[in-house]
């Protein structure tokens, strides 16, 4: 590499809200994230569907699906 022309490129740790911590190499000395393998719903297979103003049931009333009975 020449000199003087690559950023400063150091050891950092990416936090995510949930608390967990991953350590990485970044050019920016910290990294904040929102949501991580650790919390995310695929990941923790924890998947559930948000109904945001009746949308989900107008769909399955629109076409004729029935929720899934546990």
């Amino acid at each position: 590499m020449k000199p003087k022309i690559h950023p400063d490129y150091h050891e950092v740790t990416i936090t995510c809200t949930c608390g967990a911590s991953y350590p990485t190499r970044s050019t920016k000395k910290s990294i904040s994230v929102e949501i991580c393998s650790n919390c995310h719903p695929f990941f923790t297979g924890k998947q559930r569907l948000v109904d945001t103003a009746g949308r989900v049931e107008r769909f399955r009333r629109k076409y004729g699906l029935t929720a899934k009975k546990d």
